[in-house]
This record gives structure tokens, C-alpha cells and sequence, in this order.
């Protein structure tokens, strides 16, 4: 697998250096990257968590797991909604797993450095698997779907919340502007890392859409399969369960 080709943006690398080039971008991008989220989004990134969050009827029994967790807003939350079992945060990435720890210190959070393509954990562990901006960056997204149906228990659910392909001709038309002409231009000016966010921009475009993951969600084993549109289709929840 290693020396097969997969996309890095535009480029097509092996998979191993695909891993480490992402690592690479969110590193040199961690100390601005809340910041520069709600720049881009003009805070509409907030709005797309809080309502993955309300969606998914969290217990004070469950066992949850947000991979790609990044500087963890969204345990933060999902801690500020609900007082529950446990939580842990996902990163391959030190820096980020290190701005979570600050964080969320003195907190029932438990950080593990683990790909999301192989984690650490026993079959049928969590109830509910969160990624959330976070799928488009893992080199092997079957493997990574594999994984999450593995270690979610039977009844369990996932959730993925990822940019994907608007429905509207026009908002479509204007969307890819904005990608390929600003958000380089705003890492340029504003996080001074133009390369960093052309990569973010070209992995959107690389993505599945919306129908694809749902297909691949499918063919890997998940029932009642459904994706939900927020800003008819910029971004979308798409939802799983494990029978």
C-alpha cells in the first residue's frame, strides 16, 4: 500500500508520504487554526459542529470517540451539552494533541496519538465515532471507515462532518471561486502559509461526494445510512450504524 499513489491536493505521492505531508501542513498550521476556521467560515463552522452535536442524542452512559479531534471544539461541545462516560481525542498530530491536553486539563478527556487508519482499540469499544474536517486528510478513507465500524459496539453510530458538493449550479459556481481564490489568499495574508491552505482547498475538491461516501459507508457494512445537506451542501453529516 505504502508505494501505491493516492492525492495530496493535485499531487499524487505514495501513501506513506502522503501521511507525513499532512502531518506537515496541520503542524505549521496548528497556533492559528481555530482562528483561521472562523475566518474562512466567518463563523459558520461553529453553527455546522453545534448542530452535528444536537444530532446525536448523546447519553451520559456513552463511550465517544472524535478522530482528527485537532484542538478538540468539539468536545468542548459536546462536554459543555452533556456530562458523559468518556471521551477520547484522536490525533496523529502532536502539536494539535498538545493544544487539546491545555485544553482540557483536569478533564475526562483521554488523548491517544493514533491513525485513524489503525486504532488502538478493542472491537465494539465506542457508541458513537466522531470525524469531524478531518476524513478528507486520511490517506486510506475506506480503511479509516473499516476501522470505525470495527471498534463502534453493535447499536453504535457514526457521524462524519465534511465539506462536500454544493446542490445549487450557482452557490456551486461561486463556492469554487471562494476555494480556489481566497482561502490560498487568506493563508497567504492572514497565516502567512499559502501552501498549507491551497492543500486544505484541493483536498475539498478531492473529496467524495456526498453519494460516493454514502455508497462507501454502505459497501463497508453500516445500516440506515443517510447524509444531511447544511448550507445546501458546502457541508454534510453523513450518519452510519453498526448492527
Amino acid at each position: 500500500m505504502d508505494n501505491l499513489k493516492t492525492s495530496f491536493g493535485k499531487r499524487k505521492v505514495t501513501a506513506a508520504l502522503k501521511t507525513s505531508l499532512v502531518q506537515e501542513v496541520f503542524t505549521n498550521v496548528a497556533e492559528k487554526y481555530d482562528g483561521m476556521n472562523d475566518f474562512m467560515s466567518l463563523g459558520a463552522h461553529r453553527l455546522w459542529k453545534k448542530e452535528l452535536i444536537d444530532l446525536m442524542n448523546i447519553q451520559l452512559t456513552d463511550t465517544i470517540i472524535d478522530v482528527g479531534s485537532g484542538t478538540g471544539d468539539l468536545i468542548d461541545l459536546i462536554l459543555n451539552k452533556k456530562k458523559i462516560n468518556s471521551i477520547y481525542s484522536i490525533d496523529l498530530n502532536d502539536e494539535m494533541l498538545q493544544y487539546g491536553k491545555k485544553r482540557f486539563k483536569n478533564k475526562n478527556v483521554h488523548f491517544v496519538k493514533a491513525n485513524a487508519e489503525k486504532l488502538p482499540f478493542k472491537n465494539n469499544f465506542f457508541d458513537k465515532y466522531i470525524v469531524s474536517f478531518c476524513l478528507r486528510n486520511v490517506t486510506d478513507i475506506k480503511k479509516a471507515l473499516n476501522e470505525a465500524l470495527r471498534i463502534l459496539k453493535p447499536g453504535g453510530t457514526f457521524y462524519c462532518l465534511e465539506f462536500s458538493s454544493p446542490k445549487s449550479s450557482l452557490i456551486n459556481s461561486i463556492y469554487k471561486s471562494y476555494k480556489k481564490n481566497i482561502i490560498p489568499w487568506i493563508g497567504k495574508k492572514i497565516a502567512e502559509n499559502e501552501e498549507a491552505y491551497q492543500y486544505l482547498q484541493e483536498s475539498i475538491d478531492q473529496f467524495p461526494s456526498q453519494e460516493e461516501l454514502l455508497s462507501n459507508l454502505t459497501q463497508i457494512g453500516f445500516y440506515r445510512t443517510k447524509y444531511l445537506n447544511m448550507f445546501n451542501g458546502i457541508v454534510s453529516v453523513h450518519i452510519g450504524y453498526k448492527i
